[in-house]
């Protein structure tokens, strides 16, 4: 790891993430040693750059990486190191929506959906940023995210991701809301049209209460509620959602303990600068192990090495 990673940390207090800016940034410098490590295949010091800069200081090192060599330097990457390596270095060097725009995608890909993922950046971006991401899904892939969304899914958990994506902050009443859902609790009919209106028009705080209040009248968690009154995607979108808004590091850290490599970077380079340090600190009250330990006993090689970088210490 680069030392003078941690002298970044004088100008960066308060942040939650691991990846902070880097303090003695000159991109014409970096690119220039990017081009030599590229063209030896040196995946030590293309960790160690790559791993060290912020998103916005990989933006700037890609650009300047361009003017100097007249070439890509995702292409650059990609010709150069191949496996998880390469998917974890190129997604560094995406913009923020254009990664989750990726993830969106991988999602979707292929003969099976991974609805958890699209639960899980649904509920953990805000509409803003959602779009943002459908913005940059549209100028990357050519298509319309919304339309990609219902083509994948289908009945009410088609409904719960739509609105999920245009999701809206209505000003309400925790006791008066948790009321409303009470009254779908004790209904005959397992209607899923409450809960998807409620947990999609109020902000995550304000669903936390109402969660809270709900657990105490019924006398049970909400993930019991689901797993007796739903089924299928639907049950499983309720569940994650109603775990984001409950805990969400606690959630994301549940995540990583049982996951394949791509979901776990894909996480890891989402929050890398933004709560990481939340998710550790989640994860090893969760599994009594730190996530760098659990790493390293999972993965191997330049792999490992990029991601304890992105981790970025033991707890």
């Amino acid at each position: 790891m680069d030392p003078e990673y941690f002298k970044s940390w004088n100008m960066s207090w308060g942040t939650l993430g691991t990846v902070r800016p880097f303090p003695n940034f000159h991109p014409e410098r970096d690119a220039v040693e990017l081009q030599a490590a590229l063209e030896k295949k040196d995946t030590v010091t293309l960790v160690r750059i790559l791993t060290n800069r912020s998103n916005a200081q990989r933006q700037v090192l890609a650009k300047t990486f361009e003017d100097i060599t007249q070439k890509d330097l995702e292409g650059a990457v990609k010709k150069a190191v191949t496996g998880d390596l390469a998917a974890l270095l190129l997604s560094l060097l995406m913009p923020p929506q254009e990664h989750d725009a990726y993830r969106f995608q991988q999602a979707m890909a292929g003969l099976g959906t991974d609805e958890e993922t699209l639960i899980e950046i649904l509920s953990m971006r805000s509409r803003k940023q959602l779009d943002d991401i459908s913005a940059a899904y549209t100028f990357l892939y050519k298509k319309d995210l919304e339309k990609e969304l219902r083509g994948e899914t289908s009945g009410d958990f088609a409904k719960l991701v739509v609105a999920l994506l245009h999701k809206e902050c209505v000003t309400g009443s925790v006791q008066r809301d948790m009321e409303t859902l009470l009254i779908a609790v004790n209904s005959k009919k397992a209607d899923g049209k409450p809960w998807i209106d409620m947990l999609t028009s109020r902000d995550p705080e304000h669903l936390k209460k109402v969660l809270a209040e709900l657990e105490v009248e019924c006398g049970q968690n909400v993930d019991h509620i689901f797993e007796k009154r739903f089924s299928g995607d639907f049950r499983l979108g309720l569940k994650v959602l109603a775990q984001c808004i409950q805990s969400p590091y606690a959630y994301l850290a549940k995540r990583l303990t049982n996951t394949k490599s791509s979901v776990l970077q894909g996480i890891m380079v989402s929050h890398s600068e933004e709560d990481l340090l939340c998710i550790r600190v989640a994860y090893l009250k969760l599994t009594g192990a730190s996530l760098y330990t659990s790493l390293q006993k999972q993965f191997k090689g330049d792999h490992l090495q990029a991601l304890l970088a992105v981790c970025r210490s033991e707890d």
